[in-house]
């Protein structure tokens, strides 16, 4: 067993050290380059798939192929990434450049060719191998701030073409053009008593651990009692050179006496696993004060590849008597480290701080699936949706749903249903289930079959039905009606929805589609003239806007233009 626990982690290492070309590529911006994120960070509900390059807080910089191929797909998003390319290349790697704020012209003529015959601002196209070739160096884009995107950026990443698994960026020599010398840096360290009997420092919940930073840039923990089964957990980060961005580290290794305990390498994982991040993380601690302690144990098993540990799972337990030493040692790409020494001792101690009663009537195994009813409402759990096992807070009242909270992560969909007979047959495809956060509304996409509206959703908390009547609003920007729009470029109007959302958004000009690009951060929608569908003299100008349950509204105007130089 102890040979089988040194290969497994030993077997890490050689997955790190697999030779990725290293002068294939060039980078994507001409810029100096400065990360606002690294591989593997932690994210809500996902690992960072990439390297976030900074642009100066600027839209337009120029964005090149890092090596010939060809453009494989063009995904134009509301949200995500926004606007992103994907380029093939002949060596078996794929390279992604996302939130852009404009391709250029070549692809850009074959997207808008595809949007106006899609009628749809949002696509999700595949060319052909002939149809966009490009050269390593070719300008492909310009960066923007599009899709999900918090400020100017552009996100990057290289996948394996055949298996799409993600990959440092790293490994591809772009280390060498950032530069770091910085070793990262240890906020916290937290024990986890794991069991009824388990108590840390006489406490049975979660604890921090005060560490100190020594001479020579280690950490040391003051001697932490213990008692019963144990985990560790530590919220850290890295930086690099002239950068003030906190961002993720690139390896963990802990120990047990010397021995090896739990391992953590961003190397390359894939999307069906990114989730995963929810288990590995203290979730309840990150929804309640924002902070990503990572747990450098788990309780039950879960399938992500980027962690291993020894047979107890880095769980710690003593005996009676022994004391340990626990260090973790954490290290960025460029193989600057620090490390964490945690002194553990055994220790009988009276409880101060208890665990905290948290029993309800409703206790979920999650590997097991549930069906729970009370009045008109029914929630059912599929199995192995949840992480750990947790008792459930569940109750209805006045025909709102209260189920548990958000500190408890999903993984899978989970449904709700709501039975409402009071509700009028014509007045019933007006509703939709919400998640209610104070005054906050979120839409769930809603079924309504006879009096049943069911919802499937990957959130716990308060859920009620909400009646929405109202059509979405729009404002013009730059536009006023029969006014000469010769020197404008564009159109913009701002859209919104405070209820249900918007679904939908259609501009017509004289009975024609017309492609308008929407960004959900500002609100605008947005058609640009260079598309050639205006017409010389007089324009009728027709907008559609659709929420979630189908409330529209509908402005109708009309405009001057020429074309004429």
């Amino acid at each position: 067993m102890k040979f089988l626990i040194i290969l497994l982690f030993a077997s890490i290492s050689v997955c790190s050290q697999e030779q990725y070309p290293k002068d294939y590529f060039i980078a994507p911006l001409d810029i100096p380059l400065f990360l606002s994120g690294s591989f593997g960070e932690l994210r809500s509900n996902h690992f960072h798939s990439g390297l976030d390059f900074k642009t100066q807080s600027k839209t337009g910089f120029q964005v090149f192929a890092t090596a010939d191929g060809y453009v494989s797909r063009i995904k134009i998003s509301t949200f995500g990434y926004g606007k992103a390319i994907y380029i093939t290349h002949p060596n078996g790697f794929t390279s992604v450049y996302g939130h852009l704020l404009q391709t250029s012209p070549k692809i850009e003529a074959y997207l808008k060719m595809k949007q106006y015959e899609q009628q749809s601002f949002e696509v999700d196209l595949f060319p052909s191998q002939e149809e966009l070739i490009v050269k390593q160096g070719e300008v492909i884009a310009l960066t923007g701030n599009t899709g999900g995107s918090g400020g100017p950026h552009l996100h990057f990443e290289y996948r394996d073409t055949k298996t799409e698994k993600i990959i440092n960026p790293l490994y591809f020599g772009l280390s060498d053009k950032i530069k770091d010398t910085k070793a990262p840096i240890v906020n916290e360290i937290v024990l986890y008593p794991l069991t009824e009997e388990s108590i840390v420092n006489q406490s049975q919940i979660p604890i921090s651990v005060p560490i100190s930073l020594q001479k020579d840039g280690t950490y040391l923990a003051s001697k932490v009692k213990v008692t019963g089964k144990v985990g560790v957990g530590v919220n850290t980060f890295d930086g690099s050179d002239n950068n003030y961005s906190k961002n993720g580290i690139f390896q963990l290794k802990a120990s047990l006496d010397g021995k090896p305990s739990f391992e953590l390498l961003l190397n390359t994982f894939s999307y069906d696993e990114t989730r995963y991040i929810n288990a590995f993380i203290d979730y309840g601690r990150y929804k309640k004060m924002n902070q990503r302690v990572q747990k450098l144990f788990f309780t039950k098993k879960f399938p992500l590849s980027i962690i291993s540990s020894n047979d107890k799972n880095g769980i710690i337990a003593l005996s009676p008597n022994m004391s340990s030493i626990y260090k973790v040692e954490i290290s960025d790409f460029n193989n600057n480290k620090t490390s964490v020494t945690i002194p553990l001792e055994y220790a009988k101690q009276e409880i101060k701080i208890p665990a905290k009663n948290t029993k309800t009537n409703y206790f979920i195994k999650s590997a097991q699936e549930y069906n729970f009813v009370k009045e008109n409402v029914t929630v059912y759990f599929p199995e192995n949706i949840f992480y750990d096992d947790f008792y459930l807070n569940f109750d209805v009242k006045k025909n709102i749903l209260y189920l548990h909270d958000d500190s408890v992560p999903v993984h899978a969909n989970f449904s709700v249903t709501f039975e409402v007979d009071s509700i009028p047959e014509k007045e019933r495809e007006h509703y939709f289930i919400a998640n209610v956060e104070g005054k906050k509304i979120y839409y769930n996409k809603t079924k309504i079959k006879g009096n049943k509206f069911t919802a499937w959703t990957r959130n716990l908390g308060q859920f009620s039905l909400i009646k929405d009547n109202d059509p979405p609003l729009l404002k013009a920007v730059n536009f006023q009606e029969g006014k000469w729009l010769s020197k404008q470029n564009t159109l913009e109007f701002e859209i919104s929805d405070e209820l249900s959302g918007i679904k939908t958004y259609d501009g017509f000009l004289n009975g024609k589609w017309i492609l308008f690009d929407y960004d959900y951060k500002t609100k605008k929608i947005t058609h640009d003239f260079s598309d050639s569908v205006v017409i010389e003299g007089k324009n009728e100008l027709k907008i559609v806007v659709t929420d979630n349950i189908g409330n529209s509204t509908i402005f109708e105007s009309h405009f001057f233009r020429s074309q004429k130089p």
